[in-house]
């Protein structure tokens, strides 16, 4: 029998191992940017073409390479910063397995040139997947300048699997933002097709962040400053009125190194107890510089992960950190006993003299004589078809385990109500009899539900009313929150927001659908636009009318969402009574967008057994 076993070639080899390290366009970026860094530049330019699916450039002003360097770095496990296992725990490089070059270079055409300060010349080297295609001089500056373009262009099956442009270039700016937070001291610059999306100089960490995030962030942070002689923590955490449901802007950087650490943020959130709702988090911007070898960073190929030697100490020290920075500001709540107005404490005025209690008695009273019943007020009316409806003798059914019967997700399920009488219980729920029992409706996921059906109708057929701002609200965005903005502009104006690009990341919110008026234009924009950047990072969807309708979904929840009936709004019958119709003729009146139930149905023989 034949020998089966054989070596892979070296090209089969490196478009497998970049499997791991280059996932998408975000992966070249994240890896390429940091070579820059490693190599000392202090401004990083990254120049995108559709998404990074067309090309990919990345220039530096670092150290450059010389000619043997330039065509070695491109070899696997060939690196610069490491020259023994026992280096990997003394790292202060971003990089050091010598694979990402070996990667990228395995699944895309990549064209170097670069120059050292003491060269005359610089290099030119070409590569189309781990096959050299050409190497000459040319003149260039110094650094190095990456040119990747066609990504995946000889494994069609992953770039089928690329995602929607869109989609990519979110998956780049939240890369670019992780990387330009860990290096404040670098200067950078993002452009996708030729317009500017970021130009951060460099700076302190502060400046770093409301350059990414905005200056509405600066106003909602809280300094936290601890040096211990296990680790320093320094960066900031949000106010407890800055919490979110989701979308939180949450980072940790240990050495330099963005990592997620799902441990030491649950410490900051254990800081926030009783300060915050229930299911809120709050952003932080946290770094941990300790002693390299005190946490191992060779944990994945994407070196996000860490582990430290110390972690349950450094939870500790950060809990405290935390709870330190909301004392010193005044972000815990507390009794102030410096106040200079008192009380009103009624006098004691001795001059008046307490008047004893005085006892009534009623003669003749005779316990075991008692009157006639005081008459009972007469019913109303109207509850008696109710009460025939429910008491009702009800064909034998099947005893089911649960108390309430499901009810199917399908717009075949209709009921059919047999009166017009209503009851609103605890300002949340309508009830109403209909032929298949008594109906209890959640009044605001009624609401809901027939908004979303509104604002689905409207963003199908045309635009909305719209009710013009007395004075504008300006709404301050992210790069990568306002690229999500742009896309969905045609479809908030559709639903009946009136919305001008100031630039900068600046919005003036001009107009609002009519039927929001009482809700807060900003808080009202900026959650769609959190819930559209989390569902863009998620996108699973590539066919453009899939994504359209995707987008179209996602606005009408969340819009419904914000603007539907508050809980505990007390109703008029009439009011009850549209309610009602206006759920039971949308498309699905038992469930809301997002599958949560709004009608249960009690049928007369699940009202016999609480009384058997």
């Amino acid at each position: 029998m034949n020998d089966i076993i054989h070596l892979l070639p070296d090209s089969v080899a490196n478009q497998i191992a970049a499997g791991e390290v280059i996932q998408r366009p975000a992966s070249v970026i994240k890896e390429l940017v940091e070579n820059s860094i490693d190599a000392g530049a202090t401004h990083v330019q990254i120049l995108i073409t559709d998404a990074g699916r067309t090309c990919i450039q990345v220039i530096d002003n670092g150290k450059g390479m010389s000619e043997t360097d330039a065509r070695l770095a491109f070899e696997r496990h060939a690196t610069s910063k490491i020259q023994k296992a026992d280096d990997l725990f003394s790292l202060r490089t971003m990089g050091f397995r010598g694979e990402a070059l070996a990667s990228i270079a395995a699944v895309t055409e990549v064209e170097l040139r670069t120059r050292r300060e003491e060269d005359d010349l610089g290099v030119c080297l070409r590569i189309e997947g781990s096959r050299i295609t050409s190497q000459e001089p040319v003149s260039c500056p110094v650094g190095a300048n990456f040119a990747v373009r066609n990504i995946f262009f000889n494994i069609p099956a992953r770039r089928k699997f690329l995602k929607s442009n869109h989609t990519e270039l979110a998956n780049i700016l939240a890369e670019f933002e992780r990387i330009a937070l860990a290096h404040p001291d670098v200067a950078f610059t993002l452009s996708s097709n030729d317009q500017v999306l970021h130009q951060l100089p460099a700076g302190s960490f502060r400046q770093r962040l409301i350059g990414l995030f905005g200056k509405r962030l600066d106003s909602q942070l809280l300094p936290v400053d601890t040096d211990t002689e296990l680790v320093r923590i320094k960066g900031f955490v949000g106010t407890p009125e800055s919490a979110k449901k989701k979308n939180a802007q949450q980072f940790f950087i240990t050495n330099s190194r963005f990592m997620r650490h799902p441990y030491f943020a649950k410490a900051i959130q254990t800081a926030y107890e009783r300060l915050i709702p229930e299911g809120y988090a709050v952003p932080f911007f946290i770094t941990l510089d300790l002693d390299p070898a005190q946490i191992d960073v060779n944990v994945h190929p994407t070196k996000t992960e860490i582990k430290f030697t110390d972690e349950q100490e450094i939870w500790q020290i950060l809990l405290v950190a935390v709870r330190e920075a909301l004392g010193k500001h005044n972000a815990i709540p507390s009794l102030d006993f410096t106040a200079t107005r008192q009380p009103d404490i009624p006098s004691f005025a001795p001059a008046s003299a307490p008047q004893p209690p005085s006892l009534h008695l009623k003669d003749g009273y005779n316990p075991f004589h008692s009157a006639a019943p005081a008459a009972r007020p007469a019913a109303q009316s109207q509850w008696k078809p109710l009460l025939d409806d429910i008491l009702a003798p009800a064909p034998a059914t099947p005893d089911a385990p649960t108390l309430f019967d499901e009810l199917p997700q399908s717009t075949a399920q209709t009921w059919t109500r047999t009166s017009e009488d209503y009851l609103q219980y605890q300002g949340q729920y309508i009830i109403t009899p209909a032929t298949q029992g008594l109906l209890l409706i959640d009044q605001h996921r009624a609401s809901e539900r027939i908004l979303y059906d509104k604002y689905r109708r409207l963003m199908r057929e045309g635009h909305s009313a719209t009710q013009g701002l007395l004075f504008p609200q300006i709404l301050q965005v992210s790069a990568a929150q306002a690229a999500t903005l742009d896309r969905i502009a045609d479809d908030l104006t559709r639903l009946g927001f009136n919305v001008s690009n100031l630039g900068g990341g600046s919005y003036s919110i001009l107009g609002i659908p009519t039927g929001t008026e009482g809700l807060d234009p900003v808080i009202l924009l900026q959650g769609i636009i959190d819930d559209a950047h989390a569902a863009t990072l998620a996108d699973d969807t590539t066919p453009s009318d899939t994504a359209t309708d995707a987008i179209h979904h996602l606005l009408a929840t969340a819009l419904a969402r914000k603007a539907a009936m508050p809980q505990g709004e007390l109703l008029t019958r009439e009011e009850m009574a549209r309610l009602t119709d206006e759920l039971l003729d949308t498309s699905l009146p038992g469930y809301t967008a997002d599958g949560r139930r709004i009608i249960i149905t009690l049928t007369a023989a699940q009202l016999a057994r609480f009384f058997t």
